[in-house]
Formats: structure tokens, sequence, C-alpha cells
């Protein structure tokens, strides 16, 4: 597939005009290398070192089993994803606007709702670990100076939007590539690596699943707004480039500061990740941390550009000729910031543990959403939907609840819940029996995507056998003279 440009590309000194509108073909624009920058230049942070480090402190894993629990976690839940990026340049609107092609008008704000909820949650979680590993290196600033600073950049990228957050990705895909190599060295080759570094005894299968079950979810993750970022593409860049770049930039960016903060954790395994990091890397830290930080404001910039159309849309559905532009973009925005600033600011020093349990409950409510997508963009309607009726009031052919798929949904939800375990305040029955082992994104899958994709064939064939019953029965009337 060509890579040349087609419409005109905006600067990304321009602010973005359009939010949850549907971007005209002649507007469209962007290379498949756009795709894969824009997902490895935001995945190296302080956040997937912190997520890595999980692997060999919280979970105990030797350096063997961590580091085969992040690969498979990632490669297997970058597949989904991927699939939902393709989405973007076919339909060129945010992924949470096309889902009331599956769930319906209303239906779709239950999903909307957990999404905006998600990734305010992982907003607060990115400005407390930047905050803090800012603090590691700048005493003076402060945690909480740290916090603000992170907070005003991602708010300045999101103002700007689209454009500006595209071409700061792709500046960190070198620099923070660069820098992460820079970490690898210093802190496995020029320090000494203790012996017990390469022990292969302590691993568990509960450890193991959990990591891969963490790792999954990162990518998963992504999935409520990837297509976010690929809408501006030109609708023939197709599905398998911006699959694969995708895909690609998205699980390598994300397995190699993992390795780097499960390796740190072994390291240093007494200590906060963000200090061990900062202990590992002593006479580079400075700049490893600055850099680290830099990229947390790119990817806090995307949580917070995608809570804000997900709210716009939930608007719109309600208020049909609401049509949100920069400033109320930049207004929303603001709101979530203080919100996020209030809770920040306040976070306990048990916060590792509240994110694990926050990385559960969030597998566990977007692991059915993304079934249902998937199975009926790809399998039931091959990518065909009416976008123009995403922005009815009715819903269009959409209608209002698409109840089949939120029955789904539901259903997925709750078959889930034996399988979880969330820390220590819950462990389900099965995964009891498993030796304490969360298989529950498994489980989720495996139920979900059959079932409705039996469910709306069984509906589109009664339906198709009824409306040929009348058929027939107008054809068996006599016919006037």
């Amino acid at each position: 597939m060509s890579e040349q440009l087609t419409g005109r590309r905006e600067s990304a000194a321009s602010i973005e005009s359009a939010t949850i509108q549907p971007i005209p073909l002649d507007q469209r624009h962007g290379t498949n290398r756009d795709m894969f920058t824009i997902w490895f230049g935001t995945n190296i942070m302080v956040l997937a070192i912190v997520t890595g480090a999980l692997a060999t402190t919280l979970f105990g894993q030797p350096a063997w089993s961590a580091a085969l629990a992040i690969v498979i976690g990632n490669l297997f839940g970058a597949v989904f994803m991927a699939l939902h990026s393709a989405q973007g340049p076919r339909l060129g609107v945010p992924q949470m606007v096309q889902t009331k092609g599956q769930f319906g008008s209303w239906g779709s704000v239950l999903i909307v709702l957990i999404v905006v909820c998600m990734y305010l949650g992982f907003f607060i979680s990115i400005l407390v670990f930047g905050g803090e590993s800012l603090a590691s290196v700048i005493p003076h600033l402060g945690q909480r100076g740290g916090i603000v600073l992170i907070a005003a950049a991602s708010l300045a990228a999101t103002v700007w939007g689209y454009a500006l957050i595209h071409a700061y990705a792709r500046i960190m895909t070198f620099v923070s590539g660069a820098v992460l190599l820079l970490a690898f060295v210093w802190a496995f080759v020029v320090n000494p690596v203790p012996v017990t570094f390469f022990q292969t005894s302590g691993a568990s299968l509960a450890g193991f699943m959990s990591i891969v079950s963490a790792s999954a979810v990162w990518q998963i993750a992504y999935a409520p707004y990837v297509s976010d970022y690929s809408r501006y593409m030109p609708a023939q860049t197709g599905a398998k480039p911006a699959f694969w770049m995708s895909y690609w930039g998205s699980s390598i960016g994300s397995i190699l500061p993992m390795f780097l903060g499960a390796g740190i954790g072994l390291l240093l395994p007494d200590l906060d990740p963000v200090v061990a990091l900062t202990k590992a890397t002593a006479g580079i830290s400075v700049l490893v941390v600055a850099v680290f930080s830099v990229g947390v404001a790119a990817t806090n910039a995307m949580n917070l550009y995608c809570s804000t159309l997900c709210t716009i849309t939930i608007v719109q559905t309600f208020a049909p000729r609401f049509t949100a532009r920069s400033r109320e973009r930049a207004l929303i925005a603001t709101g979530f910031v203080v919100v996020a600033l209030g809770v920040a600011l306040t976070a306990g020093d048990d916060f590792v543990a509240t994110y694990n349990n926050f990385l559960t409950l969030l597998l566990g409510s977007l692991v059915p959403w993304t079934a249902v997508n998937l199975v009926d963009f790809y399998l039931v309607r091959h990518g065909d939907y009416a976008v123009e009726d995403f922005f009815r009031r009715d819903g269009g052919r959409y209608g209002l609840v698409n109840w089949p798929a939120v029955i789904c949904y539901l259903i997925g939800v709750a078959v889930q819940l034996p399988f979880m375990v969330i820390g220590t305040a819950y462990t389900g029955p099965i995964a009891g029996l498993l030796g304490n082992t969360d298989i529950s994104f498994i489980a989720g899958l495996l139920i979900v995507s059959p079932l409705y994709y039996v469910t709306v064939t069984a509906l589109a064939r009664r339906k198709a056998g009824a409306g040929e019953a009348v058929a027939s029965v107008v054809d068996a009337q006599p016919q006037p003279e």
C-alpha cells in the first residue's frame, strides 16, 4: 500500500477544529508509519516500567518467567487493539461513536461512561507516577509540582488535538527509544548484576498468568480509543497496513519498557519502582526520568483527549444538535484535569496495589465490549455501517438500544467474575481452584464472541424468514383486474 499523503496534513501548531464529527475524505492525511510511531512513542513511559515491575515485585516471578509473561500478554492483547485501529480509516469517526452501531444510541452510553471513568483513572495513575519520577530527580520540584507540570502539558496537547499528539509521538519514538536503550545498558551492563538476577526458581502459575493478564489489559485498554488516532488516515490506507503498524508499534513499545521494569524489580526489589529506576540509572537518571516524564505527558494527553471525545459523544446522544468544536473540547478537558488533580494530589502510599486492582476491574469491563465490537464489525457487518445514523436522535437503523449486544455484554461481565482475582479484596471461586490464577479475560472472550455471533445471526435469519413469509402471503393475494 502506498504511503503517499492524501488530503492536507494539519500543522501541529494549529488547533484541531473537529471533535467527534466524521472526517471528510478530502481532509484525510497521514502515512502507515504514523500508526507505528503513535503507539511506539507513547508506550515508552514510566507507567509501563511500573507495570513490568509488578512481575518481579508484586508477583514474585524470576526473570525468564516475567519476560515470557510480558511477551505473551502484550502480543495477545495487541491483536485486539490493532483490529480496532484498522476500523478508523474505514469509518472516520472516534471509536466510541462507532460503538452506537453495535449497542444502539442509548445502549452505548453505558460503555462510553465506563470508558470515561477508565481513562480518567489512567490519567490520574500517570500523573501520580510521573510526578513521583520527576520529584526523584528534581527534589525541589516535589511530587505535587511534578503532577501539576505533567497535567498542564497534557492539557495543552489535548487542546491542540490530533496533529500535535501525532507529531509529539513521532519525536518521542526516537528520543524515548534511544534513552530506553541507554537505560538498559546502564542498569544491566555498566552496573554489576547480582548472581540472583538469573535464578530460575520461584515461578508460579498464578503469578505468571497475573502478569499475562496485566500485559494483555495494557493493550486491550487502548481499544476504546485506538481508532481515534487512525480516523484521519486516508480511506485507501487499508486494514492490513493499519493493523500491522499499530500491532508492532504498540506491542514492541510496551514489551521493552516492561522488560526494563521487571529487571529493575529484580535489582532493587525492596524499593518503589520509580525510585528503583533512578538508582539503577544513577549518573544518567536525570536524563532518563526527564525523557520518560515528557513521554508521560504525550500518553496522558491521549487519555484526556479520549475522555473528552467520549463526554462529547454522550452529550450528543441526547442533544443531537450539539456540535462541539475546539472550544468545547478545551472546556471539558480542563474540567477533567481539575478533577484528576484533586485525586492525584491526595493519593496514598499504597497506590501501586490499588493500580493493580484497577487493571483487573478494567479488564473485566473491556473484554466483553471488544468481543462484541470486533465480531460485529468484522464478521457480521463486514465494516459496512451508515455513519450518518450514529448522530441521529433515534439511532437510525441501529435504534436506541440493541438489546442482544447489551445483554451479551452484561453476560460477559458476569461470567468473568468467578475467574477474577482482585488483589486481596476478592478471589473468584474458579480462580481459587486454579491456585488464585486470573484467567477472566480468556473466559470473557471465549464466551461472548460466539454468543454474540450466534445470537445476531439467528435473529437475522428469523427476521429474513418472517419477511419472506409476509412476501409470500402478499404474492398469494388475488391481484385486481
